[in-house]
C-alpha cells in the first residue's frame, strides 16, 4: 500500500495566545520555561496554517498536545509553540464490515476511549487513563495491559512539513513497532491531523493477555470480560501505580513510564539473572521490564531526595513533587540510566520527547 494524497483545506490563521509564556502549565511533569510565542490551533485548518507558516519563516516550532509525554527544559523553547487543541469525534461507517472511529488530533484520548466503551465497540479498552491527546498515539505507538493501538489504527492523515502537503497513511504505511512508528522515527517532520480507529463491535472485550488485570478481573488469562469491567479495571490499576492524573497527588506529576522496556538479543537475556522477569518480543527477540532492572539497580520506589523523584507508586515513572526543575528530572534520569548500565550492562532508553536537553 502507498500513502494517498489529500489537498490541506483552506487555512485561517490561528491568533497567538501569547509570548513568553511558560510551558510548565501544559505538561503533566508541570515544569518548562517560557515558549517565546504560544498559538493554539483549534481547527485543522489553524493547524495547517501554524505549522506551514512557522516553517517558511526558518520558525523553530514544537507542536504540543497535551503534555503528557515531554519534558521541557528550564530555559524553555526560543519559538513557536503550537497547541494542538483540534476536536471531533465521528463514527464512520468504511463499508468493510466494522464501523471507524475517525478522531481529530486534538481530543482527549481517554474521553475516546470512554466512547468507544459506550458505544460497545472493542479494541482500546485497555487503553483508559492514558493521558494525552488521539494524535500522540500512533505517534508511541500507545499501549498497556496486552493492547497496542497499532492493532486498531486503519489510517493517519498528517501534514507532512517536508512535502508541504496533508498525507493519508493506511496502516500498513505507518512503520508500526515497540512504542514506535515512520512518526516517532523522523521526528519533526509530521503533524498527525486524524487518527482512524478500526473497533469490533461487541460488549465484550479483546481476549485479556495481561495476567495483572485478567486477574483483577477474576478471569482466566485469554478470556474476555465486558467492556466496562475492563475499563474500570484497568483505571484501578493504574490508579494504584500513579498513572491516572490527579491534580492533588504528586506521584501522578509525571510523564508516565519514563523508559521504555529493553528489548534485547537472546544472549544478552541470558545474561540477566535467572530470576529477571522477560517475555517473547518477536523475532527471537527478549522483552525486559524496565521496572525490574531499575529497582534490582537499587532505585526503590520513592527514590531521591530533592523535589525529583521516583513516584512512590511505580519506579518506572520519575515526579515532579513540587517546585522541581527539569534539570532536577533530567539529573534523576540520568542517575537511574547510569546505574542500570553499571549493574546489568543495558541502556535505558527514555520514552518522553527531551526539548531543550539532554540525557
Amino acid at each position: 500500500m502507498t500513502s494517498s494524497d489529500l489537498a490541506p483545506p483552506a487555512a485561517a490563521g490561528p491568533a497567538p495566545a501569547g509570548q513568553d509564556l511558560p510551558l510548565a502549565a501544559l505538561t503533566t511533569l508541570r515544569v518548562g520555561g517560557p515558549a517565546r510565542r504560544l498559538v493554539r490551533a483549534s481547527s485543522e485548518a489553524e493547524l495547517i496554517e501554524a505549522v506551514r507558516s512557522c516553517d517558511e519563516a526558518g520558525e523553530p516550532l514544537l507542536v504540543l498536545g497535551g503534555g503528557s509525554n515531554v519534558l521541557v527544559a528550564d530555559a524553555g523553547f526560543a519559538g513557536t509553540v503550537v497547541l494542538v487543541a483540534t476536536s471531533g469525534t465521528e463514527l464512520v461507517d468504511c463499508g468493510c464490515g466494522y464501523p471507524t472511529l475517525r478522531v481529530a488530533a486534538g481530543e482527549d484520548w481517554d474521553a475516546v476511549v470512554v466512547r468507544a466503551v459506550e458505544e460497545s465497540l472493542a479494541g482500546i479498552e485497555c487503553l483508559s487513563g492514558i493521558p494525552g491527546t488521539a494524535g500522540a498515539t500512533p505517534v508511541q505507538n500507545v499501549g498497556a495491559y496486552g493492547q497496542e493501538v497499532s492493532s486498531t489504527v486503519e489510517r493517519v492523515r498528517a501534514y507532512d512539513r517536508v512535502e508541504r502537503r496533508v498525507r493519508t497513511f493506511p496502516v500498513g504505511d505507518c512503520g508500526f513497532g515497540y512504542r514506535t512508528s515512520r512518526f516517532k522515527q523522523e521526528p519533526g517532520r509530521y503533524v498527525v491531523l486524524e487518527v482512524e480507529y478500526a473497533l469490533r463491535p461487541a460488549s465484550m472485550s479483546d481476549p485479556v493477555r495481561y495476567a495483572e488485570l485478567a486477574r483483577a478481573l477474576g478471569i482466566e488469562t485469554g478470556a474476555r470480560a465486558p467492556l466496562p469491567a475492563v475499563r474500570e479495571a484497568v483505571l484501578a490499576l493504574r490508579a494504584a501505580k500513579g498513572m491516572v492524573l490527579d491534580a492533588d497527588d504528586p506521584d501522578t506529576w509525571s510523564a508516565g513510564s519514563f523508559f521504555t522496556n529493553p528489548v534485547l538479543a537472546p544472549d544478552d537475556a541470558a545474561a540477566l539473572p535467572a530470576e529477571a522477569p522477560r517475555w517473547p518480543a518477536g523475532d527471537g527477540l527478549v522483552k525486559v521490564p524496565a521496572a525490574w532492572l531499575i529497582e534490582q539497580a537499587g532505585f526503590g520506589k520513592g527514590y531521591g531526595t530533592g523535589l525529583a523523584r521516583l513516584s512512590t507508586k511505580h519506579t518506572l515513572a520519575l515526579t515532579n513533587r513540587g517546585g522541581a526543575a527539569a534539570a532536577d528530572l533530567a539529573a534523576l534520569a540520568r542517575e537511574v540510566r547510569d546505574g542500570v548500565r553499571a549493574r546489568f550492562g543495558i541502556e535505558l532508553v527514555p520514552e518522553p520527547v527531551l526539548v531543550g536537553l539532554s540525557l
